[in-house]
């Protein structure tokens, strides 16, 4: 989020336009009777949002719920670690760019630094919350962070994503030749490191995982949305904090099912879902990849 674009002026969204609790329980009630077993708390920063453990103490009681797990820039998360995982929390994926602090500041465009990012890890680790570190490389920045990021994924037994950088969003000014590709990456690994690929857990992962044949605890993983896109295999739904549905993290316009529950039930909802994803054709990284230029919205919007 950079500050010159999200500084003191910027106008947020009214209260009255951002989905109440019950509204988001009666939304994943829905979403869980079409066969959705995994709940994921995003952003934007799902911190920021006064009294979060509530809500996910509300999607733990949905019958069909098998795990709730949370993506975060883990600045607040010493804070809240321990009521958030009473609160039924399971896992945390935390991102973190690099451990250099001025590397780091370069990286997420307002000059923070990782020491609360690394002690909201360590605070999530204590009270016994799983954790996933996610890195954004972006070429020319922090390719010289991949080596240390991974060196302390695995003094503390943390999987490591490494995510090609995207093109979330415009405010980024995102272009191609500032991708450091996961092929790049994994070869820079593979000289310090025996890499041995594993195979996937479940349809529709997003990484291709690697083991290491001497530390069978360590996992390091490759996002490659960009040079290998995977939207004929996404299963993915993105549900935004004013009540819009997404079938893509690149889609410009979503299903607005506020406004629907606001005035109707939940069996108009379930209908008006059910229709929205049998027509999906999301597709953004594929057209990307064919050159086709699509309107899409900001990460700090739909989240990740």
């Amino acid at each position: 989020m950079p500050a010159e674009i999200f500084g003191p002026g910027y106008e947020f969204l009214p209260k009255a336009e951002i989905l109440r609790f019950l509204e988001i329980e009666s939304i994943a009630r829905v979403l869980v009777n079409f066969g959705v077993r995994k709940l994921r708390i995003t952003g934007g920063e799902p911190l920021l949002r006064k009294d979060l453990p509530v809500l996910i103490e509300m999607l733990t009681r949905i019958e069909g719920v098998e795990d709730i797990a949370m993506t975060t820039n883990a600045v607040l998360l010493a804070r809240h670690a321990e009521a958030l995982k009473k609160s039924g929390l399971e896992r945390v994926t935390v991102s973190l760019d690099a451990l250099d602090a001025d590397v780091f500041g370069q990286m997420n465009g307002v000059g923070a630094k990782p020491d609360k990012v690394i002690a909201g890890i360590d605070q999530a680790l204590a009270v016994g919350l799983g954790v996933k570190v996610n890195a954004v490389i972006k070429k020319g920045v922090n390719e010289n962070q991949i080596i240390p990021l991974v060196k302390f994924a695995q003094s503390r037994k943390l999987p490591i994503r490494f995510i090609e950088y995207m093109d979330t969003g415009n405010t980024n000014q995102w272009k191609l030749d500032e991708v450091m590709s996961s092929e790049t990456i994994r070869e820079l690994l593979s000289k310090e490191m025996n890499l041995v690929k594993l195979p996937p857990t479940q349809v529709g992962e997003t990484a291709i995982r690697y083991g290491v044949k001497e530390d069978t605890g360590f996992e390091v993983g490759f996002i490659s949305s960009v040079t290998k896109p995977f939207c004929a295999d996404c299963n993915r739904m993105r549900l935004s904090a004013n009540g819009l549905l997404y079938g893509c993290l690149f889609s410009a316009d979503g299903l607005n099912v506020k406004d629907t529950l606001r005035e109707g039930s939940e069996e108009e909802l379930k209908k008006m879902i059910e229709a929205f994803w049998r027509r999906r054709e999301d597709r953004y990284s594929v057209l990307r990849a064919s050159g086709v230029a699509q309107e899409k919205p900001e990460m700090s919007y739909i989240g990740g």
